[in-house]
């Protein structure tokens, strides 16, 4: 039997740097694809609605809002606050949504990596 040293194919020589590259290789692809799906979601929106759809609002899935859109029949000069209420759920609801599309396709990316979720 022999009793020399035991190298991973390969590896000869190499104390762990293969190892180190191929996670490099790996971190590099995985910076890839997030910068391409982060390209991706600046181009996807998402749409929330509040007061029955008095008061809508579209944000992209980098959390920029797109587009307020405010029905009329809501806009009463004697009850400002119940339209400022509409707006700020609706723009809450939108980032909510947008966030949760984010988390997803990027979660995807990082999955198998132990990062924490973006």
């Amino acid at each position: 039997m022999s009793k020399g040293k035991y190298y991973p194919k390969g590896q000869k020589g190499q104390k762990g740097g293969g190892r180190s590259q191929d996670m490099m290789k790996q971190l590099q692809q995985v910076q890839q694809q997030m910068s391409a799906m982060q390209d991706e979601l600046a181009g996807e929106t998402v749409e929330h609605s509040a007061g029955g759809g008095m008061v809508t609002v579209v944000a992209d899935g980098q959390q920029n809002i797109r587009s307020v859109k405010i029905d009329p029949q809501v806009v009463d000069p004697e009850d400002v606050g119940m339209l400022e209420d509409l707006v700020l759920a609706a723009v809450v609801g939108a980032l909510e949504k947008s966030n949760e599309m984010a988390s997803g396709r990027m979660g995807g990316l990082t999955g198998g990596l132990g990062l924490p979720d973006f």
